[in-house]
């Protein structure tokens, strides 16, 4: 019975690490429903939900199954950073905030989303300080807060 027990422990343990990332899924979807592979050909359009896919427990959609094929053959290519929290606030406060799926950056090959709401667009103050800078912070912040 021990053995049991220990081993529905070790399992349940295992499980709970394989997901070490939280994402941002508001209205159901990464990005918020935005095709993710959009934004790499320099405009933030939001997909359809006839053509969607999920990968990593996370549901995406997108604009035309070109996108849709593009994303499966490299997901990681096109999810976006600090599972799609506001880069900013990952970076400056260590904290999950929401974001405005039409204010991004694609740098160094990788998608990064903001917060954009009334005065306050985090993308401007991002580019205003030093980008390479804030993301090495946000990259630290993120393995933090990331679970």
């Amino acid at each position: 019975m021990k053995g049991i027990v220990l081993s529905l422990f070790l399992t349940t343990g295992l499980l709970l690490q394989a997901q070490s990332i939280d994402y941002n899924t508001k209205k159901g979807y990464a990005a918020h429903g935005y095709d993710v592979v959009s934004y790499f050909k320099g405009s933030a359009v939001e997909g359809l939900k006839e053509i969607s896919t999920e990968y990593d427990g996370v549901q995406y959609k997108f604009t035309n199954k070109e996108h849709l094929e593009k994303f499966r053959s490299n997901p990681s290519k096109y999810i976006p950073q600090y599972g799609g929290y506001c880069a900013y606030a990952v970076a400056v406060s260590g904290k999950k905030v929401g974001i405005n799926p039409e204010t991004y950056e694609i740098r160094d090959g990788k998608l990064y989303l903001f917060y954009n709401k009334g005065k306050t667009n985090t993308l401007e103050l991002w580019l205003n300080k030093s980008p390479n800078t804030l993301k090495s912070k946000a990259d630290t912040n993120w393995e933090k807060i990331k679970n």
